[in-house]
């Protein structure tokens, strides 16, 4: 049966959506369209481009996640000279590994650039910090004077995975300027809203993967520091705008998966703990559809 799906984003979390496409796989439904944000937008990606899960799992089993910490060469001899990056380039690593592995796993299944795929196939959120709005990619490049069909999908999954201070936002060279754009869940880190929309008719069912409990089981922050404020900051500017669409009408086609006590940023998270993030998203799943009525 073919569904639409939206992926949220997560960071290195995102093996737990493996894990529910394992299930989803089982049950005999196949993506026709699909949607993300950050780790989501790489995962939807991947199902776009024909990859099945075991396929995902081999391809992630051999990947060093280390790998994409590709910070730039440090020339002085200081330990806190790397921090002048976040200054001078906005971000500890350049995310240029990361768009490289993309690269290289997309041409494996003869996809480059979003005219390899059918319309509507694919789309990706990012952050356009220098107007101020949420870019939808490819749909949204013809406003910045650039054919979508010839821009590079992994390129917009570096943008929608540029996790501010964390990797350097992608300058996107455009007909009306270099804009500077970061992680997508800065606005909309669930894009649900692309495929379900009220009072429109849905071509097919739409399931949403979603990295964090159900909105209504969601555990307050505790703030008690600077750090704390920082980190309940970011999470409540990446899941508050989405968090008012997700009404329980729409949360029933929603598989929760929590995933507490993995950062975003572990990127030196042991084997151990990705398998046990896959399994926790294929559990999520199948109670999922237990209920599940279409």
């Amino acid at each position: 049966m073919n569904i639409d799906g939206v992926f949220s984003g997560g960071g290195v979390k995102g093996f737990a959506l493996i894990g529910a496409y394992e299930e989803i796989e089982n049950r005999g439904f196949h993506f026709k369209r699909v949607a993300g944000t950050s780790a989501g937008s790489l995962i939807a990606a991947l199902i776009a481009a024909g990859y099945t899960s075991s396929e995902m799992k081999e391809l992630l089993d051999e990947l060093d996640l280390t790998k994409f910490l590709d910070a730039r060469r440090n020339w002085i001899p200081f330990p806190f000279a790397k921090w002048l990056f976040v200054y001078w380039r906005l971000g500890l690593y350049k995310g240029q590994e990361l768009e490289k592995w993309m690269e290289e796993k997309l041409s494996a299944k003869g996809l480059k650039t979003f005219g390899d795929l059918p319309p509507q196939t694919l789309r990706v959120i990012a952050s356009d910090l220098t107007n101020g709005r949420l870019l939808v990619l490819p749909d949204d490049l013809e406003k910045y004077g650039i054919d979508p069909n010839s821009f590079s999908i992994a390129k917009a999954i570096r943008m929608s995975c540029s996790l501010p201070y964390f990797f350097e936002p992608v300058k996107l060279r455009s007909a009306i300027g270099v804009n500077i754009v970061v992680d997508g869940g800065v606005l909309s880190n669930f894009p649900m809203w692309l495929f379900d929309k009220e009072n429109v008719a849905k071509v097919r069912p739409v399931l949403g993967i979603k990295l964090s409990h159900n909105k209504y089981e969601l555990p307050q922050n505790k703030i008690h520091n600077a750090i704390d404020m920082f980190g309940a900051l970011f999470e409540t500017m990446k899941d508050a705008h989405d968090a008012r669409y997700i009404s329980r009408k729409h949360a029933k086609n929603i598989i929760f998966i929590p995933t507490q006590g993995v950062l975003l940023t572990e990127f030196e998270l042991t084997n151990e703990k990705k398998q046990a993030m896959i399994a926790l998203g294929k559990e999520a799943a199948k109670q999922f559809f237990k209920s599940w009525g279409y």
